[in-house]
């Protein structure tokens, strides 16, 4: 099993490289698994409790859980991928049952922080965007799709993304393989990532 690794800031653009990899691939060949899915259980705490949890942190990451799913996939067993909602700010009773492919994707803000799940990266890869244009797709994407507010959204990026950006993502670049800018020109980028997973699937 070949396991890839995308990372890059909020709103960089990592789903639209994700597709643009796996579009070319057979479809059972490929998996993704989202760091998103993985935000630790909050049942316990109020819903406003949960609403000040700073949800850009390594700690709001269940990195055991992952850890141990990736693990399980690469054994060739099937795991249950939790599912998790950005409105209520907790997961849900559901799970996605997800089945070990040739080439796995993992994708999220934080999966190169942390060494043990670096480490079992075949492919490390960086998606590099301009501030500004990251917090315009930030901004469409939870006011269209997460129902908050422009007060809310502006707030948390000033007072947790951008802080947490700069700490933890950003500096995570240095373990990347490669850096895809996401931009209309990151063709060749993706091309060359295609390429290394053609052969390895070879």
């Amino acid at each position: 099993m070949l396991i890839i690794g995308i990372a890059g800031g909020t709103g960089c653009g990592k789903t639209t490289v994700v597709n643009q990899i796996i579009d070319e691939l057979p479809e059972n060949e490929v998996g993704v698994i989202s760091q998103d899915s993985y935000y630790k259980d909050t049942s316990h705490l109020s819903y406003e409790e949960r609403t000040k949890i700073n949800f850009d942190h390594p700690r709001a990451i269940d990195f055991d859980l992952l850890v141990n799913h990736l693990k399980t996939l690469k054994e060739g067993e099937p795991v249950h991928q939790p599912v998790y909602s950005f409105v209520k700010h907790n997961r849900t009773k559901d799970t996605v049952l997800t089945h070990p492919r040739k080439v796995m994707i993992v994708e999220g803000i934080l999966i190169l922080t942390h060494p043990e799940i670096r480490d079992m990266f075949d492919i490390k890869i960086f998606v590099h965007a301009d501030s500004d244009e990251r917090l315009i797709r930030r901004l469409k994407r939870d006011i269209n799709e997460r129902g908050r507010d422009l007060d809310e959204v502006l707030n948390r990026y000033q007072n947790t993304l951008k802080p947490m950006h700069q700490q933890f993502i950003e500096p995570t670049k240095e373990f990347a393989d490669i850096i895809i800018p996401n931009n209309k020109y990151n063709t060749v980028a993706v091309g060359i990532v295609r390429t290394i997973i053609n052969e390895k699937l070879a």
